[in-house]
């Protein structure tokens, strides 16, 4: 039984950084999931893969992974690079492409 501990990134398709905020751990698969044969769905006998705790800190994450006995991995998150422009710059002379609408 193995863990990840990471930070969620925020999706693409949010502009704040709500639910970035706090750690989360959550618990490896052990065993592949399968299809169901009477419905189709996508079925597994892995419970654990369900959980997903989340913490104020890394530290709480791994205190409590330590304290449970599971073998974790932390994945720090990769600082956020902002490319900021002017609108003056979609006029520039020396754009690589032609501006078009």
């Amino acid at each position: 039984m193995a863990a990840r501990i990471f930070r969620p990134a925020k999706t693409a398709t949010q502009s704040g950084s709500a639910r970035t905020k706090a750690w989360v751990l959550e618990y490896d698969q052990q065993e592949p999931r399968r299809i169901e044969p009477l419905m189709g769905w996508t079925a597994s006998g892995d419970m654990l893969s369900q959980i997903r705790l989340c913490f104020e800190s890394k530290d709480e994450a791994i205190a409590y992974a330590e304290r449970q006995g599971v073998a974790y991995r932390v994945e720090e998150p990769k600082p956020a690079t902002r490319n900021i422009q002017s609108y003056a710059d979609n006029f520039r002379t020396t754009r690589p492409a032609q501006w078009t609408h």
